[in-house]
């Protein structure tokens, strides 16, 4: 380990410093205009790859957002290892709320500030480290997969690992994109919950009604979609939607005092749902209300509106199906209208739920990696509530290779939230993992 350790440290400093130069980059996906910023977002990673050697390195795009892909070739009777990560980032949210700019990149205590930092350009921070220590000549195969549109729910991710399957094809996958225990315990990812939303729109009337003249008669959209929304969950914040499947998780203990200090949650607010609180994060349905279309309080009127819209999101355990899940949300809505409200759907989306089984002699060449470069802590193994739809895509796509789930982040990353955060020093030691792992597969 002696040596690799050394190596990052030589390249720590240039590397964290080109992440920063991407975290300056606002690759915001779901912002049809920003087209052009998520291709020279690609662009710079293509260039980073290019400055270390990689004699394959292209931009792929099937109708979607550019991913790159990039391969240093196996040399001869060696393994191949996929590395994952992306590069689009989440809206940053209101300015006001960050402590700095969200697209200027800070360092603060120990942590690096800015979005997209931990979500996962930091991802891909760390298997730049790993192949820096290696100068570019990794002792496997090594493929990089840098996705651009990850955070809309990889649309042509499908299409993807079908025309390129020959360029992704590996022994082993190794996705950047979940979250460790805590800073300083590393972790692997074994479940998933999948997603599935839709945006849902109520109408009451055909035009708008002064709400004196007809309120108290005439139902408006707008209370009739609040009254539809407090259907979904029941008086304790359990998921209400019915043909939903709930799971159990591992046996780990998250104390609560721990969560509402992670979470942010301000005193006195109660927690949701029943049961064990890792039951609840990672192997039952949760439903949420993202946002509501309606006239603002700035703007608002005596009027009785007559449709408001809201995008539900519904988080699907794993061992369920997403699709599924849809349905039966969308059947809620429809079975749960007041006053006979009309109801339609618009934007949906699904990203399927995983189970990434941790077995076989790459998992165990892993764990060993990843207990030494955290220095002698072993991993733990835990569930996400959070969404990694691709991992089920590799799965199928590649069914006999090894899928291992890891992170740069922590619980106090606020991947998509304010102030986002990345750990420098488990930053450090992702990149160290990874380059041990590489070396540990070398046959």
């Amino acid at each position: 380990m002696t040596d690799l350790a050394a190596r990052i440290d030589d390249v720590f400093a240039a590397t964290l410093d080109n992440l920063m130069g991407l975290v300056t980059i606002p690759s915001v996906s779901a912002w049809s205009d920003h087209a052009e910023i998520v291709q020279a977002s690609a662009d710079t990673i293509v260039n980073l790859l290019t400055d270390l050697g990689c004699p394959d390195v292209r931009i792929v795009a099937e109708g979607g957002q550019p991913a790159v892909i990039a391969r240093f070739p196996a040399p001869e009777g060696q393994p191949t290892v996929c590395l994952y990560a992306h590069h689009d980032v989440q809206p940053p949210g209101p300015a006001e709320g960050w402590t700095t700019e969200a697209f200027t990149p800070q360092v603060r205590d120990g942590r690096l500030y800015g979005r997209g930092a931990a979500d996962d350009k930091g991802g891909f921070a760390a298997h730049l480290a790993a192949l820096r220590a290696f100068d570019g000549k990794p002792p496997v195969g090594v493929t990089l997969f840098i996705e651009g549109e990850e955070e809309i729910g990889s649309p042509s991710l499908a299409t993807i690992l079908e025309r390129h399957a020959d360029l992704l094809a590996a022994d082993v996958y190794v996705i950047a994109d979940s979250v460790n225990w805590q800073v300083g315990e590393p972790a692997f990812t074994t479940t998933l919950r999948g997603l599935a939303d839709v945006v849902v729109e109520v109408s009451t009337l055909k035009h708008p009604l002064h709400s004196g003249q007809f309120g108290g008669v005439v139902p408006d959209a707008l209370g009739a979609l609040v009254s539809l929304l407090a259907t979904l969950t029941d008086a304790d914040g359990t998921c209400a939607i019915e043909g939903l499947v709930r799971g159990k998780a591992d046996d780990l203990d998250y104390p609560e005092d721990r969560l509402r200090d992670e979470a942010g949650l301000l005193d006195g607010v109660a927690l949701t749902g029943t049961g064990p609180l890792v039951d609840r994060m990672w192997s039952t349905p949760a439903v949420s209300v993202l946002a509501i279309d309606a006239p603002s309080v700035a703007d608002a009127s005596n009027t009785l509106q007559p449709s408001a819209r809201a995008k539900v999101s519904v988080r699907v355990a794993p061992g369920d199906d997403a699709r599924s899940a849809l349905d039966a949300l969308k059947r809620h809505l429809l079975n749960h209208a007041p006053h006979g409200a009309h109801v339609s759907f618009g934007a949906e989306s699904v990203g399927q739920p995983g189970i990434v089984a941790f077995e076989g002699p790459a998992c165990e060449a892993a764990r060993d990696a990843y207990r030494e470069a955290w220095g002698g802590v072993e991993p733990v193994f835990m569930g996400c509530g959070g969404s990694i739809p691709m991992v089920a895509d590799f799965q199928q796509a590649f069914p006999g290779a090894s899928v291992l789930v890891t992170a740069v982040t922590d619980p106090d990353s606020r991947m998509h939230g304010l102030d986002e955060s990345l750990d420098l020093g488990d930053l450090r030691r992702a990149g160290l993992a990874e380059a041990l792992l590489l070396q540990r597969l070398a046959r």
